[in-house]
């Protein structure tokens, strides 16, 4: 289950490489934009701002993130729908289409990017980013822990999000489906305030699942032991605590044509 006020507890951080994604799309005046993975719908409505004149529809899995983001349809061109970003598919070609943090959720996420570039119209953009950081303390600590005698029986191996590629898989799938890519990668140091700040930032996203899987008191107690950990990865200092975190981005250009727009296929489940 998401927690949308959890989520939000670092909006400014999350938000940066969000805006920076999007300033490398160069569409000028889209008709229609889809936000998979729209969370909340809070950067849905930033994407209302940079193009006013299109339709944008954001697309979550989470009841709790599209009850929170339907509270934004009453702006004018905004509309949000509850589904599977692997089943999703669009009634026409989409000018714009954009994937933030959301990828490292889908096993075999390579194999959806040739059919969403199917969808684009002509002269369409994509644009994702997704985090790279699966060797860092966060997610080490959440593997360690899961593997321990503790908490092995009730957690198991497979409730972690996955991370990024390396940015040249990316950029060959989609120049292989006909695309102009850019694709870079970025560590920020985050500077985060307030108490044992980087375990608050993991309960938002990659704890979810495994907290989801133990009752409160167990909960309790498997957070005290991640805190602890986090505070020596990451000891706080004077002015903060520093968070490095590194992110995945690509933005892919389907050239114009002089040809009629292809209509959107039929979906097809990608493989794990």
């Amino acid at each position: 289950m998401w927690d949308p006020d959890q989520y939000r507890r670092f909006a400014a951080e999350r938000a940066r490489p969000f805006a920076e994604l999007v300033a490398r799309i160069g569409a000028v005046a889209p008709r229609s934009v889809v936000d998979l993975g729209c969370g909340p719908g809070d950067l849905t409505v930033d994407l209302s701002r940079r193009w006013p004149g299109a339709a944008l529809h954001g697309v979550d899995s989470s009841p709790e993130m599209i009850e929170a983001a339907r509270k934004w349809e009453g702006q004018p061109g905004l509309s949000f729908e509850l589904a599977d970003l692997r089943d999703w598919r669009p009634a026409a070609p989409v000018d714009v289409l954009v994937a933030n943090a959301v990828l490292q959720w889908v096993p075999g996420h390579l194999g959806l990017l040739p059919r969403w570039v199917s969808w684009l119209s002509s002269d369409g953009w994509l644009g994702f980013q997704l985090p790279g950081n699966l060797d860092q303390p966060p997610h080490a600590a959440i593997a360690e822990m899961a593997a321990s005698p503790r908490w092995r029986s009730l957690i198991g191996a497979g409730a972690f999000a996955r991370q990024a590629g390396d940015p040249v898989d990316y950029l060959e799938v989609l120049a292989g489906a006909g695309c102009r890519v850019d694709a870079w990668e970025t560590t920020y140091l985050h500077v985060l305030s307030g108490p044992d700040p980087v375990a608050e930032w993991v309960r938002g996203t990659a704890l979810r699942p495994v907290l989801a899987m133990l009752d409160d008191a167990q909960t309790a107690e498997f957070l005290a032991e991640y805190r602890d950990r986090m505070r020596q990865a990451y000891p706080a200092r004077p002015f903060g605590t520093i968070l490095p975190f590194r992110r995945v981005f690509v933005v892919a250009h389907r050239p114009g044509s002089t040809s009629a727009e292809r209509a959107v296929p039929p979906a097809v489940r990608s493989g794990d």
